[in-house]
């Protein structure tokens, strides 16, 4: 195994950095602006604009590297990140970070697909899986890690912007320097909503309500536990631990989901959102136990739906087709992480906090209500039909390019 990673070790050391500035930039810039007083509908647009970027980088980076190769473009899409995290500073007011948090939703995009296009071609079917889980594990490692560091000082200060742009620059060296050969072209997925829609309703239906639902989490999760009387290091670690265990459950949730119908297990895992949704709707926790607990159980459920509806449309899909399935179904998702701060953001600033959680129910309502449907409308697969589950990222940190590591 060690002979396997050591040559890519410069490429998996680039991507924690990446993943650590991401965790901190992502972070800092909604308890940043709680404290400046920033309007719930206004830090939500931040998560809109993110993601706008983020489909944006999906779409666009792989004629960027078409043209001027991986090592320039990775360069490129770190400077510009740098760039972006540091005029955040300079002009602390949304209307300046809208804009800018979709540009460095674009780079961080187009570099997380350079460095898993250089995995990619470094992992063959002897190792692939080994490398995968290798590189989803140090991308959670990473982002968590760039989370909590917010617990070690002061929001309100200017360090945690120049600590993200230092990391983002450091995550240009080992690519640099690396010795690693140039991979192949990147992979070009289109969006082709009429096969994907024909291949899975559901998979389509539930990628969408799941990225409104996490997207809308995802963005203003710091804001509802800051509302919540939580200090800054407890806002981070809420924000932290529902991605830790959707990582986690991501196992029991892939051994149920291959011995049973998916639908019903994806059905299954939108009810537990549910519970903790009307947790957070009716009982509103108070102190840091309660609020980690039910945002332990949001987070196990949410964040562990994506790789089942990405494994039930593989199941369903044409042989040699899973690559472009498994990139559609996350541009659909991006779609929805686009939509989902949107709403919550505006619905909070309207009607109060636990509208994030208003939103997030009526999406696994529907989730819950079109599954349901589905199963009547058609059988499910024998458990000999079906492909193999695999555990995945959380959806806002993969790329097209993600899908095709992953295939093994």
């Amino acid at each position: 195994m060690l002979k396997n990673i050591l040559p890519l070790s410069a490429l998996l050391l680039g991507s924690a950095f990446l993943l650590f500035a991401g965790g901190v930039n992502g972070l800092i810039l909604p308890i940043r602006g709680e404290i400046e007083g920033f309007s719930a509908a206004s830090l939500g647009l931040l998560g809109t604009g993110w993601a706008v970027g983020y489909v944006l980088g999906c779409l666009r980076t792989a004629a960027l590297v078409g043209k001027v190769g991986h090592v320039r473009a990775f360069g490129v899409m770190c400077a510009v990140a740098t760039i972006s995290i540091l005029l955040s500073l300079l002009f602390i007011t949304p209307w300046v970070w809208i804009p800018l948090r979709g540009l460095s939703g674009f780079c961080f995009a187009g570099a997380a697909m350079v460095v898993e296009s250089w995995l990619n071609e470094r992992a063959d079917h002897t190792n692939r899986g080994r490398i995968f889980g290798l590189y989803t594990m140090v991308n959670l490692a990473a982002t968590t890690a760039g989370q909590l560091v917010l617990t070690m000082g002061n929001p309100a200060g200017i360090f945690f912007f120049v600590l993200a742009a230092i990391v983002y620059c450091m995550a240009l060296l080992p690519t640099a320097v690396s010795a690693a050969s140039i991979p192949s072209p990147l992979t070009s997925v289109k969006l082709d909503l009429r096969g994907l829609w024909i291949n899975s309703p559901i998979a389509v239906f539930a990628v969408f309500m799941v990225g409104i639902s996490n997207g809308a989490f995802g963005t203003l999760s710091p804001v509802y536990a800051a509302k919540a009387g939580l200090e800054v290091h407890e806002v981070a670690l809420f924000v932290a631990l529902p991605v830790l265990a959707g990582a986690i459950t991501q196992i029991p949730v892939g051994y149920l989901s291959d011995r049973f119908d998916r639908r019903q297990v994806l059905i299954a895992t939108a009810m537990i959102g549910l519970i903790a949704d009307a947790t957070f709707i009716f009982a509103t926790p108070q102190g840091l136990l309660n609020n980690l607990i039910y945002g332990a159980l949001f987070g196990s459920a949410v964040f562990a739906m994506q790789p089942i509806i990405i494994a039930h449309a593989n199941d369903h899909a044409v042989p040699g087709t899973a690559i472009q399935v498994s990139g559609g179904l996350l541009l659909i998702f991006g779609i929805g992480t686009i939509i989902g701060p949107t709403i919550a953001g505006f619905a909070m600033s309207t009607f109060g906090d636990t509208s994030l959680f208003w939103t997030t129910a009526v999406a696994h309502v529907l989730i819950v209500l079109f599954a349901l449907v589905r199963l009547r409308a058609r059988s499910g697969l024998a458990d000999e039909d079906k492909q193999a589950f695999r555990a995945g990222p959380m959806g806002r940190s993969a790329t097209p390019e993600t899908s095709a590591l992953a295939e093994a």
